[in-house]
């Protein structure tokens, strides 16, 4: 299902994205639910967005999807000038469906946010045989993939892997016919609320490797740099009130808390499996000290290993990616995913 999902976003692009991007006022960023995620809703909601935007005199939208891989079709195809996602499923749609996207705020990487669970007693050995619930060539199959490597196992070891939306996962899990699931907070939050619960892997186990981003469109970005600039200033003074401690600060991490269905307790424990770098210093230095090609290169393998890295794509290479300084990995013939500091360096500049 997922790969003639791909397919069509890749035809629905060629049609629908214009041979280079134009000066416009108007854009559009897609969001799904997510812990690392839940600023952008309310970004919006605040008025910060607004606020950001009308200093450059654009106007900004942020929309919020309920179908995360949707998000990122609607994103490929044009639709949205950008998309939260994570660095593996960039590369394997917008990049592989020859989309070129900027990282233009690394928020996070997941430190326990996604997590393998299990309907009762176990560890990663009681998987064998048993069906995994997930939503398919996503980070919860690379998560699968690596918990089950550590422990010499493979997908051929288990009953079969069922593509389930994150929309239908809490449902399922509560079904008799499911037995383990993988997916990510706050999901993970109220799956292990349920006594049969248990934890058996989380991406604490992988840091680093399961990076959150707001993805822009690379031509729009690099011909509207003022979208860049409104979009960086609301993220960072969003992650100055969220990191404040402040009564204030409080006040909009129960805001997100409730649009993510948990309190603010519960919200604040999905914050601490969450490494987020809540000021532009922290994201610079992850992007350009932390392993990005090593990580990017493991992911790439995955994909190619699943049949998702672009259509025909001829090896693991086939996507070029590149960082901070211009260095790159894959094929830097065909880069389509880059990594940048640049509107970080304003931010902490106090250029923005």
């Amino acid at each position: 299902m997922l790969k003639q999902k791909l397919a069509a976003a890749a035809l629905a692009t060629l049609a629908a994205l214009p041979a280079a991007a134009q000066e416009r006022t108007e854009f559009k960023l897609a969001w799904t639910i997510y812990a690392g995620w839940m600023p952008w809703g309310y970004i919006e909601s605040s008025g910060i967005m607004d606020k950001w935007a009308e200093k450059y005199g654009i106007d900004v939208e942020i929309v919020q999807i309920n179908d995360y891989i949707e998000s990122i079709n609607q994103f490929t195809a044009g639709a949205f000038d950008g998309v939260s996602a994570t660095n593996m499923d960039a590369l394997s749609i917008p990049a592989g469906s020859g989309v070129d996207s900027t990282a233009l705020i690394v928020g996070d990487y997941s430190n326990g946010n996604d997590a393998i669970i299990l309907k009762g007693e176990g560890d990663l050995g009681s998987l064998k045989g048993k069906p995994v619930n997930l939503v398919e060539l996503s980070v919860s199959h690379y998560l699968l993939a690596r918990a089950l490597d550590q422990v010499g196992m493979s997908e051929a070891d288990l009953g079969g892997v069922i593509n389930t939306s994150d929309a239908d996962m809490i449902a399922a899990f509560e079904t008799d016919d499911v037995e383990a699931v993988v997916t990510w907070n706050p999901l993970v939050e109220t799956i292990m609320e349920k006594p049969e619960a248990t934890k058996l892997y989380d991406s604490s186990d992988i840091p680093g490797e399961i990076i959150d981003i707001m993805f822009v469109n690379t031509e729009v970005l690099a011909a509207n740099p003022d979208f860049g600039k409104a979009v960086t200033g609301a993220w960072f003074e969003t992650m100055a009130l969220m990191s404040s401690g402040s009564a204030e600060g409080d006040a909009a991490l129960t805001e997100m808390a409730e649009a993510a269905g948990t309190d603010l307790e519960g919200y604040k424990r999905q914050l601490a499996a969450t490494a987020m770098f809540y000021t532009p210093e922290s994201m610079k230095e992850f992007v350009e000290t932390s392993d990005l090609p090593g990580t990017m290169t493991t992911v790439a393998e995955f994909l190619f290993d699943k049949g998702i890295l672009g259509e025909g794509a001829p090896s693991a290479d086939f996507v070029g990616v590149e960082y901070v300084g211009g260095d790159t990995s894959g094929d830097a013939g065909n880069v389509k995913f880059r990594f940048t500091t640049e509107f970080a360096d304003m931010a902490i500049a106090g250029e923005l």
